[in-house]
């Protein structure tokens, strides 16, 4: 039981999972800075207000809705999903494509020195014939030094 669980953990989905989580929280933290840092005081010199959650918002019986609340996240999600695609996602798939075209080079240059190789050496029918050429040419070697 405690085996399967030490593989599972030891998977390398579980570590690029985990290194998901972390660099999902630290792009977080930077795309929030940006936001409150940046965008929020953009947005409080347009709209008179220091940030989104009070823009667009309509109180009625004690109860406030929110547009600009959800507006905010949005925005938020949009800069998290552009950040991780473009600092994580491209990245790594560029990378990957490299990987695959170098591995695929290198498979066509083994195929192409092992064709060679082949082409070098005589085939088996090829082998049978020069033995038995040799043959023959001692056997007439052996006649001729009797004679």
């Amino acid at each position: 039981m405690l085996e399967g669980f030490k593989k599972f953990i030891a998977r390398g989905n579980m570590i690029d999972m985990a290194v998901g989580v972390v660099m999902g929280g630290a792009v977080t933290t930077v795309v929030n800075s940006i936001v409150n840092s940046v965008i929020n005081p953009f947005i409080a010199m347009i709209f008179g207000k220091p940030n989104m959650d009070g823009l667009l918002a309509i109180t009625f019986n004690g109860a406030t809705v929110s547009f600009g609340a959800v507006l905010g996240a949005i925005l938020n999600f949009l800069i998290i999903a552009a950040a991780v695609y473009f600092c994580i996602l491209v990245p790594i798939n560029k990378f990957r494509d490299m990987t695959e075209a170098l591995l695929a080079k290198t498979k066509l240059a083994e195929q192409k020195e092992a064709e060679e190789k082949a082409a070098e050496e005589p085939s088996a029918e090829e082998q049978i014939v020069q033995l038995l050429q040799q043959i023959r040419d001692e056997l007439a070697k052996q006649n001729a030094a009797r004679n």
